[in-house]
């Protein structure tokens, strides 16, 4: 990953030279851009919306969700540092003992869930100790949501199978080097976008009620088609990322895996802040409400009826800002030293920006299981693992020079160019979904195709297609033409 080309001065003596071509560049540009609009963006508005709802139901839901892929992802990468350090304490037949009927348990409480129509608990009529005018202690019905429980159960099974399996492999080959994008990481990576393709081309005309009603069956049915289909693309590009990054730091696996296992470290004390204000939210909700001190109560939370606190409460618009700028500031500050500590721990940004990416890929399908966004959702999740694929691919060789042409006129055209077609193309994809903290740059309505007028149609996919395949083109002659930074 992380390799100096020797080059030598005038007088022969040789000096380090780390460059790196336009291409490879704008890659690594574009996974730092994502990164950035989701930690400083979409998260931090996500919270304030949640905060600040007339119910706290949907904090509920989705900090719930944040804590379990925060959680699941340090589980998963301890997974992997028992398994590939270089001195192992835990056979891996363990993990894939385990993994198996984990993965199991996770699919079938999707399936209960789904088809018993329980996606989410407590029910309306389910009571165990109330407290705080709550269902279940002070908890309020639809709190918790099972299928997303069961999503993240299997996907940790999935892991510790796929990741036992590769480590078996390992004992029985002691190659260690980095096999690159092997035809069955290409095969992966093209069967899921393919797929996710596909998929976008026929949601734009069709919706899953206009097919459930011209099919003549029901929409249960219809949805299931449809989450199947966008499963497999997503096993599919996780599959192919998983892959590719195993490769990507097996060679120099002795500097990268303190990395992953920082990473890991502080994904858990993270996911235990957001499991506890799941679980203490209302509790504290009434609390600070009670705070008589210079108005503090009033200033910070707001109650649509005074005889049901803390049920009918959520937090102000002041108190969405104090966190929402904690949080901003937090992401900021990391987004910053990484920048800071890139020449000299490269290896680690490197590890913890792929790392990061894949676990925003998976929050983004964890906090939208609703079935009126779970589609979408998969969607992205998709297109976010399809973008770390392609970082760890060019990750292998960051610093090869793979030309000496200068940039000129044309080079620099290619750069601006492609950067601008890749920055609307961005805001096109993100206007898709019709996420409740999402506000839209271009008009989306999927289902409806181009006749819906200016404020509806498909306007964000056909965007996001044509000037992604224009950034292709684009960025196609920029590689040909081996411009060197």
């Amino acid at each position: 990953m992380q390799q100096a080309q020797q080059r030598a001065n005038g007088s022969g003596v040789p000096m380090q030279a780390e460059r790196i071509s336009w291409a490879r560049a704008m890659i690594f540009a574009v996974g730092f851009f994502f990164i950035a609009a989701l930690l400083i963006g979409q998260i931090p508005g996500y919270i304030f919306l949640v905060m600040t709802a007339s119910s706290l139901v949907a904090f509920e839901q989705g900090f719930l969700a944040l804590a379990v892929v925060c959680l699941a992802g340090f589980i998963v990468i301890q997974v992997v540092a028992w398994l590939f350090d270089p001195k192992p304490v835990i056979p891996p037949i363990v993990f894939s003992v385990l993994g198996v009927p984990l993965a199991l348990a996770g699919l079938a409480i999707i399936l209960v869930a789904s088809y018993t129509n329980n996606q989410y608990f407590p029910a309306k009529d389910v009571t165990w100790n109330p407290v705080l005018g709550g269902n279940v202690l002070w908890f309020p019905p639809l709190s918790i949501d099972l299928i997303m429980l069961g999503a993240a159960i299997m996907g940790v099974g999935a892991a510790m199978a796929f990741f036992s399996v590769l480590a078996l492999r390992e004992q029985r080959n002691p190659d260690r080097s980095d096999l690159g994008t092997t035809p069955a990481i290409r095969a992966m990576i093209s069967i899921g976008i393919t797929l996710l393709i596909v998929f976008m081309l026929f949601y734009m005309f069709v919706s899953p009620q206009k097919l459930a009603s011209s099919l003549g069956v029901s929409q249960a049915i219809v949805n299931t088609i449809f989450n199947v289909f966008l499963g497999i693309a997503i096993f599919f590009t996780l599959g192919a990322f998983a892959l590719r990054f195993h490769y990507l730091i097996r060679p120099v696996r002795k500097r990268t895996m303190s990395g992953l296992y920082l990473v890991g470290v502080n994904l858990a004390p993270i996911g235990v802040i957001f499991l506890l204000a799941w679980f203490l939210v209302y509790p504290a909700m009434a609390w600070i409400h009670s705070w008589s001190f210079i108005g503090l109560g009033n200033y910070l939370t707001i109650c649509a009826r005074g005889s049901d606190v803390p049920q009918s409460c959520g937090f102000s618009q002041q108190a969405g800002y104090i966190i929402d700028t904690f949080v901003t500031t937090i992401f900021f500050v990391l987004l910053m030293a990484a920048i800071v500590v890139w020449k000299g721990r490269r290896n680690l940004v490197v590890v913890a920006s792929l790392t990061v990416t894949a676990v925003l890929a998976l929050a983004t399908l964890l906090v939208h299981m609703h079935p009126d966004e779970i589609f979408v959702a998969e969607l992205l999740t998709g297109g976010m693992l399809v973008l770390a694929v392609i970082w760890t691919s060019v990750a292998r060789r960051e610093f090869a020079v793979v030309g000496e042409r200068k940039l000129g006129c044309i080079g620099q055209w290619l750069i601006v160019g492609t950067c601008l077609l890749i920055y609307i193309a961005s805001f096109a994809f993100f206007s898709i979904p019709g996420f409740r903290e999402t506000e839209p740059n271009i008009p989306s309505t999927p289902g409806t195709g181009f006749n819906a007028g200016i404020t509806g149609g498909v306007h964000a996919i056909a965007v996001f297609l044509i000037i992604g395949l224009l950034a292709g083109i684009q960025f196609y002659f920029l590689v040909r033409n081996r411009y060197r930074v």
